[in-house]
C-alpha cells in the first residue's frame, strides 16, 4: 500500500505566500478602482485618496492581521458613505471578513446559520425594492451593507465547519484503519505461532517418547523444532516489519505458492497431506486469505488428528476462491488444552469477503472445513 506523502512545511509556506500576493494585487486594483471612481465627485482629493486607500491597501495583509485589516476597511467604508464617496455596500470589508470567519473559534452563542439566512433576505430584498428617498437610500444601503458582512460571515463559517468536518473524518477513518491493521496482524501473528508451535509441541512430545528407544528419531524431530522455529520467527519478523517504514529486504506475503512448504511442515508432524491447488494470479490479500485458512484447517488436523492423512483443494474460477479441507482421522484431540480461536479466526477472513464457511464433523469420520468467497482481480 502507497500512502501519499504530507506536504511539507516549505510547501505550505509557498502556498500562503503565492495566496497573499494575489491578496496584494487585489489590494492595488481595488484601490485603483476607487481612485478612478472617486474622480466625479464632490470630495476633496486629499480626502478621497485616503480614504480609498484605507478601503483598499490593508487587504494585502487580510491573512495575516484580519482582525485589525478588518476594522480598518470597516471604518473606512463607513466614512465613505458618510462622505458620499462612491461606496461598496461594504465589500471590502466583507472580503476582509471571510478570512477572520475562518479562523475564530467556534462560538455556540454566535446564531451563524440565523446571520446567514437573514443576510440572504435583506440582500436579495434591497435589490428588488428601490430607495423612495435620500434618507431610505441611505439606510437601505447600510442595511445591504451589513447584509453583505452577514453573508462573507455566514459562507466563512460554514467553510471552516466543512473543513473541520473532513479533518474529523479524516481523522476517524484513519483510526479506523488502524484498528483494522491491528486487527489484521493479531490475526496474522494467532495463525503463525498457532501453526508452529503446534508442529513444535507434536515433534516434542515424540522425542520425549521415544529419546531412550530410538534417540536417532528423538534427534530428527528436535531438527524439526529447530528449523520450524527459525521459520516462524522470520515469518513474524517480516509481519511486524510492515510497522517500520525503514525495514530494509522484507519478504513477499505468504501466498498459495507457499502452500507446499506448509505441506512439508504438516508431513514433518505425521499429516499426509495430498495438495490440489486449481488457481492462477490472485490478489496478494485474496491470495494470503486463502494461505492463513489452509494453514489454520491444516493446523488443526495436526492438533487433532495426527496422524493422518489430509485433502486440501484450492480452486479459483469466476471470481470466486473455493478451499476445501477434510482429514481422516480419528477425530480425538492429540494436544491437551482448551479449543482455540481457530475456525473463528477462518470464519472471520471468509465473512470479510462476503462468503460462505462450514466447518465439522464428517459423517464417515474424520473432519472437514469448506470456504468460499468472492473476490475481485
Amino acid at each position: 500500500m502507497h500512502e501519499s506523502e504530507p506536504a511539507s512545511p516549505f510547501s505550505r509556506r509557498s502556498g500562503r505566500r503565492r495566496l497573499i500576493r494575489l491578496d496584494a494585487a487585489a489590494a492595488v486594483l481595488y484601490t485603483l478602482f476607487l481612485l478612478v471612481s472617486s474622480g466625479g465627485h464632490e470630495v476633496p482629493a486629499l480626502l478621497a485618496v485616503p480614504v480609498a486607500a484605507a478601503m483598499g491597501l490593508p487587504l494585502a495583509f487580510r491573512r495575516i492581521r484580519p482582525v485589525p485589516v478588518f476594522g480598518a476597511v470597516l471604518a473606512a467604508s463607513a466614512l465613505a458613505l458618510v462622505l458620499g464617496l462612491p461606496w461598496d455596500f461594504f465589500a471590502a470589508a466583507a472580503y476582509a471578513l471571510y478570512p477572520l470567519a475562518l479562523a475564530l473559534p467556534r462560538r455556540r452563542w454566535i446564531p451563524t446559520r440565523a446571520i446567514g439566512v437573514l443576510s440572504a433576505i435583506v440582500v436579495f430584498g434591497g435589490a428588488l425594492i428601490g430607495p423612495k428617498n435620500w434618507h431610505a437610500e441611505q439606510l437601505g444601503r447600510v442595511l445591504l451593507g451589513l447584509g453583505v458582512l452577514g453573508a462573507s460571515w455566514a459562507l466563512g463559517r460554514a467553510v471552516r465547519d466543512r473543513r473541520a468536518y473532513t479533518a474529523q473524518s479524516a481523522r476517524r477513518l484513519a483510526e479506523t484503519a488502524v484498528g483494522e491493521e491491528r486487527l489484521r496482524i493479531a490475526r496474522e501473528l494467532h495463525d503463525i505461532v498457532a501453526h508452529s508451535m503446534s508442529l513444535i509441541a507434536v515433534k516434542a512430545g515424540v522425542a520425549v517418547h521415544v529419546a531412550e528407544a530410538r534417540p536417532q528419531e528423538a534427534l530428527d524431530a528436535l531438527r524439526v523444532i529447530e528449523s520450524t522455529s527459525r521459520g516462524t520467527l522470520a515469518e513474524m519478523r517480516h509481519l511486524l516489519g510492515v510497522l517500520r517504514a525503514d525495514e530494509p529486504g522484507l519478504a513477499p506475503s505468504p501466498g498459495l505458492e507457499s502452500l507446499p512448504g506448509l505441506v512439508e511442515r504438516a508431513a514433518m508432524a505425521g499429516v499426509h497431506v495430498d495438495l490440489d491447488v486449481r488457481a492462477g494470479d490472485l490478489p496478494e490479500s485474496v491470495a494470503l486469505s486463502a494461505y492463513r485458512i489452509v494453514q489454520e484447517a491444516v493446523t488443526n488436523v495436526v492438533k487433532h488428528a495426527a496422524p493422518a492423512r489430509c485433502r486440501v483443494l484450492v480452486e479459483a474460477a469466476g471470481g470466486r476462491v473455493r478451499i476445501e479441507v477434510d482429514d481422516d482421522g480419528p477425530g480425538e484431540r492429540v494436544l491437551p488444552g482448551a479449543p482455540g480461536h481457530g475456525l473463528i479466526g477462518m470464519r472471520e477472513r471468509v465473512m470479510m469477503y462476503g462468503g460462505d464457511f462450514t466447518a465439522g464433523p464428517r459423517p464417515d469420520g474424520g473432519f472437514a472445513v469448506a470456504a468460499a468467497f468472492p473476490y475481485r482481480a
